[in-house]
């Protein structure tokens, strides 16, 4: 390969909540310290162990070269790049400027999104399981979500149970959905026909949707992301999509996200909100990055990023379905796994908090899955050199399930 997915880099003392955090209490869900002996493998924050792409390095070193920072306005190359990045890897056509929005991130997308189209005490339509952080966006700001299972075909595939949201919708008299697509944690890359029924049954109940689509880039081998805006001209003027190039060039620190909304009377209204608090104040730093990442230089990077994360996600999903009483997704695309523990708890009698620990003595850091929906479930996060990923199925091999 031409870039560097194999040098493990120490994040330690460089501010990096996945590795610093392990062992403390800020979140409330931090895995805890391992035994002596043990390093730690971070498994469980939704970012990379990788450097990012040398062309988002090479566009901040460029700008950080002229020594002001001062008030700035978007230069037309910010708008150029998503659309010509949403053309090249979306297949999305028409595209304009005034269609896209700048957002400091999706939670706050989603929350704004929320307070605009809701009242205090309305419904606001889940799928289960579902990101920790959407379900804890809809309930601190005095909504009540309300949650349609995936269920698993007959393959063990996550599927979407449209007779069940549709019930769902209309006992809760719901007009607003949240989506993940790709989902995360079933890693499920969302086929075109899944996409038109789901927006078939939001259309029917009349329900705005929040697509939430910052996975987009990371699908693998026979999987494309679809727009949800795509399927239908109803989707297309009835959604608010939200991307971002965080997940896929690990720059959650920089902060910089962006939607996507045809619809006149709802971006209004959205920026309007928006714009009021003051929130969504995007940093120059932020917008070069963009740049730098949505470039052919950075579109090269992300290639070979695939086929590293759909090695480590095949890897470790093998590894873990190998182990009498656990069910692991085999992700179409993300780099997290989301393992099913009930028979393996059940067999050995043992808590879900024992397992968890048992990982984390050992320097596994996976992390809760019951905060995803999961009953019995863990989630953990393969965005690391292969090597890394080696280590802790062989920790969780002899130390854990066979200890």
């Amino acid at each position: 390969m031409k870039y560097d997915f194999t040098s493990i880099i120490d994040r330690h003392g460089k501010d990096s909540t996945a590795v610093d955090n392990i062992g403390k209490r800020v979140w409330g869900n931090e895995p805890g310290a391992p035994k002596d002996g043990f390093d730690s493998i971070p498994m469980w924050v939704a970012d990379m162990n990788f450097a990012t792409a040398p062309a988002v390095t090479q566009a901040l070193q460029e700008r950080i070269s002229h020594p002001l920072y001062g008030y700035f306005s978007h230069r037309p190359e910010y708008a150029q790049s998503i659309i010509r990045w949403q053309e090249t890897h979306h297949h999305v056509t028409g595209l304009t400027e005034e269609a896209i929005g700048y957002e400091n991130g999706v939670h706050g997308c989603v929350t704004t999104c929320v307070q605009t189209l809701t009242q205090p005490g309305e419904a606001v339509f889940l799928h289960a399981p579902y990101y920790l952080g959407f379900c804890a966006d809809v309930e601190y700001i005095g909504r009540v979500p309300v949650r349609s299972e995936l269920v698993k075909d007959e393959n063990g595939v996550y599927r979407m149970d449209f007779e069940d949201m549709d019930a769902k919708l209309k006992a809760s008299n719901c007009h607003l959905a949240i989506m993940c697509s790709p989902h995360n944690p079933a890693g499920r890359v969302w086929e075109r026909w899944e996409l038109e029924k789901a927006m078939e049954v939001f259309e029917k109940n009349e329900c705005i949707v929040i697509s939430d689509e910052i996975w987009a880039d990371i699908t693998f081998t026979g999987h494309q992301h679809i727009p949800t805006q795509s399927v239908s001209e109803w989707a297309k003027q009835n959604t608010v999509a939200i991307y971002a190039p965080s997940k896929t060039f690990n720059l959650a620190g920089l902060i910089g996200s962006y939607h996507i909304i045809y619809n006149k009377y709802l971006r209004d209204r959205i920026n309007f909100y928006a714009a009021s608090t003051h929130y969504n104040e995007q940093n120059v730093l932020s917008m070069h990055a963009l740049i730098g990442a949505y470039s052919d230089g950075g579109a090269e990077w992300t290639e070979e990023l695939k086929q590293v994360l759909e090695g480590n996600c095949r890897y470790t999903s093998k590894y873990l379905n190998s182990v009498d009483g656990i069910s692991a997704t085999d992700p179409d695309g993300t780099y997290m796994i989301f393992a099913d523990c009930t028979g393996w708890c059940a067999k050995h009698g043992k808590t879900l908090d024992e397992l968890l620990k048992a990982g984390w003595d050992v320097g596994v850091g996976w992390q809760d899955g019951r905060r995803f929906g999961g009953p019995c479930h863990i989630r953990l996060n393969v965005a690391s050199p292969f090597s890394r990923i080696q280590e802790a199925c062989d920790r969780l091999d002899k130390y854990v399930f066979n200890a």
